[in-house]
């Protein structure tokens, strides 16, 4: 038997936790279904008891924080991370789990996008702008295939959950997580869902502009630390090319008039050229550390296979 368990991050909740908690008990009666209250200020403790979850509170606001704390302190061999707003179907957790029991993911997506119900329910339109943003951006610099990138529905593998190093502290985990396991080279697959909006008088907490603007600068942080010879590298490419264009029309007049024109330009380019230079080696040099905790992550990864 399988030790399931089930971690929805609320905060003020109270209008949907109930059903959330009710929903899930019926579809994995044996699972353990944890509660993590992030300081609400409504009934959501006291309607997620009621309705026989296990809650517990983190005092440090933000949704990744929460997530860190549910990792560090819950051991299970299947993990379904799901948001407390009840837009995601617990009929659909079957198909979330299998993947990962037959040992075939380590991450499983709960797809809103593919089936377009997303787009069709949720009615802040910007929101639906940023998760293709956010999903092609992804796909594109980390050369993947992941089809909904801020879903907040998901399975997970022991593996992936105990080895996953939360640094994120708000909205910002889906991305961070969905990164984690495209660069671990985790095994990741799709569940397309069914995506239903918000009940009436519920709120969506997050920012669409602050939380976005959060989001992009976590995936170039991302892209940076995980990718630096891309990163580094491409940051050189420019400042050769633009070096090579202060200084070609320098070298053309010395050749022409056997005089330097403009000298401020030729040391300006000099120090931007040698800017590319160090950007290049920083890159290559970080890429080793890189590859050194890669083979690090893969030790740890199948020591924790013996030993479980």
């Amino acid at each position: 038997m399988y030790k399931i368990a089930v971690l929805v991050p609320c905060y003020n909740e109270e209008l949907t936790v109930r059903k959330v908690v009710s929903d899930f008990k019926q579809e994995l009666p044996n699972a353990e279904i944890y509660v993590y209250d992030n300081n609400s200020k409504d009934k959501t403790v006291e309607f997620a008891k009621t309705a026989g979850a296990i809650v517990r509170k983190e005092t440090m606001q933000g949704k990744g924080n929460v997530v860190r704390t549910m990792f560090k302190e819950i051991d299970a061999d299947v993990y379904v991370l799901v948001d407390g707003d009840d837009t995601y179907p617990a009929e659909e957790v079957g198909k979330l789990i299998k993947p990962v029991i037959d040992g075939e993911a380590d991450m499983v997506i709960g797809d809103r996008l593919s089936n377009g119900t997303y787009f069709a329910e949720n009615k802040r339109g910007f929101h639906g702008f940023g998760n293709n943003l956010v999903r092609n951006l992804i796909n594109w610099l980390f050369k993947s295939n992941i089809r909904d990138i801020m879903t907040g529905y998901r399975a997970l593998s022991y593996l992936f959950v105990k080895t996953f190093p939360v640094l994120s502290k708000g909205f910002e985990i889906e991305t961070e997580m969905t990164i984690h396991a495209i660069d671990k080279n985790m095994m990741v697959d799709h569940v397309v869902i069914e995506y239903r909006d918000r009940v009436e008088g519920s709120e969506s907490k997050l920012d669409t502009y602050s939380d976005g603007f959060k989001v992009l600068k976590s995936i170039f942080r991302l892209y940076k630390n995980y990718r630096p010879m891309e990163f580094l590298g491409g940051l050189s490419v420019c400042l050769f090319v633009i070096a090579a264009l202060m200084f070609f029309p320098i070298l053309l007049k010395f050749f022409s008039t056997g005089l330097v024109p403009n000298f401020p330009t030729l040391i300006v380019s000099g120090f931007v050229a040698l800017t590319a230079i160090i950007s290049w080696f920083s890159g290559m040099i970080l890429t080793s550390i890189v590859e050194k905790d890669r083979q690090q992550f893969e030790y740890h990864l199948n020591l924790m296979e013996v030993i479980r």
